[in-house]
């Protein structure tokens, strides 16, 4: 017994030290504190983001608060329509002339920026797109503002972890812990934060990046709490689930919610397509964006803004059957018209206000069939928040619990996860997109093919080529030689298939470009370039496991 017990420590010793040397090798303690400074400093920025949409709103509403709705029936229609055409003035100047990519940033260019390691987001580009944005929507613009907030906190972390040549899996790593802040302190929905940056932005759950994830999303709330209160974003009455046999009821509203969720999606994209292929001047786009959006304020005041007030109001039933209907169709347009006319906002909040309005019709309609089954409208409109926003963002579970605590509830939690799975499986199944797929496929990055898809594509010749020796004479390519040549900015999946369709194992690289058309400036060999693709795949498996 005694000698076990000597003996015991030098276990412990020799099981705990291998541990503790790859927490630090991996540098986690920098990782961990790293993650608590972008959590504090994205919590900053999104209050002052916040606070920035209100003092844009003081020029034309007169009031800087979230009550734009109110505000607005108060307010002369010819500053309805002033607010968004100047908006729209100052919107087109900023992206003309001080944003290269010609539109603000989101939650794709997020993705992008995890998906390729390489790719820094611009702090400069970022704190100006910000600006941008914060101005739309103080403006009246019809978007919401979750999609910049986390592009505004990935761009701070990207530019920490830039700064400190930080290897690709902390740096991806941090860029999540960005966002979860950023969500964390917008909706006071620090666990939804998480869950977010894991879903959308990693793409999987991994121990290592768990904890820095936390740590910023918790620090994000506290600090977010601290400023804005304990309060949840949405204040919602008494409800309850009045029969078990209401279920079916609830499925069917998933169903429902589908059919909004893709409808808003193919409004977006059509609304794009429409803009692109438009001979306006980009700077021109939010000028008449503006004076499209302020036009349907006059009518529809709702429609303006993030409009949480709005939504607020459907759920306490507030808002007649003929109106909500309505809305929902106004609001699919205003939004369409503001993020095609590049005005700066995102579609969080807009697919929550969709989810209201259908959840809320669909309940006056199911009470009016069965009265004595339906339960109250604020659960329908609930519902429907969690249904349409999940389809539309393709995360059904982290927008299952950001419902969850943006409205404080979680007594409807079986009738919530079943309309939002219905409701996310319906739209796979006719659109097979989330609306941040389609923006990555229209720039030709297709994350969900997962990560052999990543890095076929975005891995290039000028990643594995080897170079020609010091001193080797130049080499000129000759076509009439049987053999194909590659350019340096050709992709991995290109030089396999090369390599496959000639049988070659060896293939030239040629420079690029009329004065030094032919010369070959280094050569991609089959072996390599199979090696850097499964080091890429290992490298993103471990990444995925730890």
């Amino acid at each position: 017994m005694l000698d076990i017990l000597r003996a015991t420590p030098a276990r412990i010793k020799q099981w705990v030290t291998p541990n503790i040397r790859a927490y630090l090798e991996n540098r986690q303690p920098m990782i961990w504190a790293l993650s608590l400074l972008i959590g504090l400093s994205v919590a900053l920025a999104a209050i002052a983001f916040r606070w920035l949409i209100g003092v844009v709103q003081l020029y034309w509403l007169g009031d800087s608060s979230e009550q734009v709705f109110s505000a607005a029936r108060n307010t002369p229609w010819y500053m309805i329509l002033a607010g968004p055409l100047i908006g729209g003035v100052v919107v087109g100047v900023i992206i003309w002339k001080f944003l290269p990519s010609r539109r603000t940033g989101g939650v794709a260019d997020v993705i992008e920026a995890r998906a390729l390691a390489g790719r820094r987001l611009s702090l400069r580009e970022g704190i100006i797109s910000a600006f941008a944005t914060a101005f739309s929507l103080g403006a009246g613009a019809s978007a919401g503002r979750e999609g910049p907030v986390i592009h505004l906190g990935a761009t701070l972390a990207s530019a920490m972890g830039q700064r400190l040549s930080l290897p690709d899996w902390s740096r991806r790593t941090l860029l999540a812990a960005g966002v979860a802040s950023a969500i964390s302190a917008s909706f006071n929905a620090p666990i939804a934060g998480v869950l977010f940056a894991h879903e959308v932005i990693l793409g999987h759950y991994a121990m290592r990046a768990f904890v820095p994830i936390v740590i910023s999303s918790a620090a994000g709330a506290i600090l977010s709490r601290a400023w804005f209160g304990d309060a949840a974003a949405f204040i919602v009455p008494e409800y309850q689930i009045t029969s078990y046999f209401e279920f079916p009821a609830f499925a069917l509203l998933g169903v429902v919610c589908a059919l909004v969720a893709v409808a808003f999606q193919f409004a977006l994209f059509a609304a794009d397509y429409v803009a692109r292929r438009s001979p306006v001047p980009v700077w021109a786009l939010p000028i008449i964006g503006g004076v499209m959006v302020g036009l349907m304020g006059i009518a529809f005041p709702h429609i303006l803004g993030v409009g949480y007030e709005t939504t607020d109001l459907a759920l306490w039933g507030q808002l007649p059957l003929v109106l909500m209907l309505t809305l929902i169709v106004m609001k699919t347009l205003a939004t369409a018209i503001t993020l095609a006319a590049r005005f700066g906002g995102g579609i969080f909040s807009p697919s929550l206000y969709l989810g209201a309005m259908t959840g809320g019709a669909f309940g006056l309609i199911a009470a009016g069939v069965f009265p004595d089954l339906a339960s109250s409208e604020a659960l329908y409109s609930i519902l429907g928040m969690g249904a349409v926003a999940g389809a539309v963002l393709g995360a059904p579970i982290s927008t299952t619990v950001i419902v969850f605590e943006l409205t404080g509830g979680y007594a409807l939690s079986i009738a919530l996860l079943l309309t939002v799975a219905i409701a996310h499986g319906i739209t796979q199944a006719l659109h097979g997109h989330s609306y941040f797929q389609w923006q990555l496929e229209m720039r030709g990055l297709f994350v969900q093919d997962g990560p052999h898809r990543t890095v076929l594509r975005n891995v290039r010749v000028m990643d594995f080529m080897t170079l020609p020796e010091d001193g080797a004479e130049t080499a000129y390519f000759d076509p009439e030689a049987g053999t194909t040549a590659l350019k340096l900015t050709d992709t991995l999946e290109t030089a396999l298939r090369a390599f496959d369709a000639g049988g070659h194992t060896r293939l030239p690289v040629v420079a690029e470009g009329s004065d030094e058309d032919g010369r070959i400036i280094g050569w991609a060999e089959q072996v390599k370039a199979v090696s850097h693709f499964n080091r890429r795949l290992i490298a993103a498996s471990e990444e995925e496991h730890r």
